[in-house]
């Protein structure tokens, strides 16, 4: 059986190693792979424009002009990939049995890639079109999602789709997440001295407490109809020195996974609830909170008419009506909506992301193709 066009352009950016350094110290990066994909899109005539604000970490916005008076649309999907340690089999060989294709990146996400490229061509092609296409193919979603920042700066569109992988389902939400660092402070004293030392880890050991029955309050709290709650965790606790000494702090970071409605300033001032009260219940209880990195939860219009031309042709292609849903992880979809670009995201069948084994479903690749192209086709027609 002849691989399709989709299939042939996956295994090639496949066989290019893309892993995020940020994650991996000393992984590939994007340069290679977005190489390749700009003079893919450039040879079928797009305008290439490459965004390197950091040294190895490009990203790539391919434009083809509409004839003008049409509406433009973005296609994005992300050109990095996890680690390739542990992966079981060669990561970057990517092979093809019972209808899948393996290989690192061929479900999150460079399906998504390979299908947008081909979709965007094909509808160029089969044109005129009255309206832009854009192709962003963006560095760092796996860890920051720089690069779909440093696109938004520069380009906007209409509307966009991003390609993330989501079984042929329509994607209209997910949360956002917010990271905080507690630190509780003790005070150093030999172990043999109670009298002087404050164990910093012992009084961590309330908030831990207060954090899991917080979390507790969020799930019996108000759902979101496809998300339902927010939740918040424990991740990384830190503290002491040795055996013998009374420890003089302890720092624990946390995450609290917030959705539509909810915002990090809110989530601040409820966690600073709950370190006050500690503060004010448990003796020697000394408290310092840092607010890190956060996104934005995302919650589509599903009356926008991006999402209604997606998820007419993907009903045509599946030949029902597509399954509607929301996700629990991150995606650049909370970037371009905060641009003011309405979007939904839709992708590829199969499963693996960040795992061992990884596959992309075949004739999934082959269905999203043909939506993206008939919707490219409408929309900016």
């Amino acid at each position: 059986m002849t691989a399709s066009a989709p299939a042939l352009l996956l295994a090639r950016l496949i066989a290019i190693d893309s892993v995020n350094p940020d994650l991996v110290p000393g992984g590939a990066g994007e340069a290679a792979v977005a190489d390749y994909c700009g003079g893919w899109l450039a040879a079928r005539g797009f305008e290439v424009h490459r965004l390197e604000r950091r040294p190895g970490r490009p990203s790539l916005v391919a434009v083809a002009r509409g004839t003008g008076g049409g509406r433009s649309l973005m296609l994005n999907g992300h050109l990095d990939t996890v680690g390739l340690a542990g992966y079981a089999g060669d990561p970057l060989e990517p092979r093809v049995a019972e209808g899948r294709m393996y290989g690192r990146g061929t479900f999150d996400m460079k399906g998504g890639i390979a299908a947008m490229m081909t979709a965007a061509a094909r509808a160029v092609a089969a044109g005129p079109l009255r309206g832009d296409v854009l192709v962003a193919c963006v560095a760092d979603e796996e860890h920051g999602s720089l690069g779909t920042e440093e696109v938004l700066e520069s380009f906007t569109a209409d509307a966009a789709i991003v390609t993330e992988p989501s079984h042929l389902e329509v994607t209209l939400a997910h949360k956002g997440f917010v990271w905080f660092d507690v630190e509780i402070e003790g005070r150093a004293a030999h172990g043999s001295r109670p009298d002087l030392g404050i164990d910093a880890i012992a009084k961590a050991g309330h908030f831990l407490v207060a954090l899991e029955e917080w979390g507790r309050r969020l799930a019996d709290g108000p759902a979101h109809p496809l998300l339902g709650t927010g939740t918040v965790h424990a991740s990384v606790v830190r503290g002491g020195e040795e055996p013998s000494t009374y420890p003089a702090r302890c720092r624990i970071t946390l995450e609290r996974r917030t959705v539509p409605g909810e915002s990090a300033d809110g989530v601040e001032r409820e966690l600073a609830a709950v370190l006050d009260h500690l503060a004010a219940t448990v003796p020697d209880f000394r408290p310092r909170l840092t607010r890190g990195l956060h996104r934005e939860p995302f919650e589509a219009d599903p009356e926008a008419v991006v999402v209604r031309t997606l998820t007419r042709h993907a009903e045509r292609a599946l030949g029902r009506p597509p399954v509607i849903r929301a996700e629990p992880f991150w995606t650049d979809c909370a970037l371009l909506d905060r641009a003011g670009i309405p979007c939904l995201l839709f992708g590829v069948d199969g499963e693996g992301a960040h795992a061992a084994t990884e596959y992309v479903d075949l004739a999934s690749l082959d269905r999203l193709t043909e939506i993206l192209t008939a919707t490219l086709t409408e929309f900016c027609s």
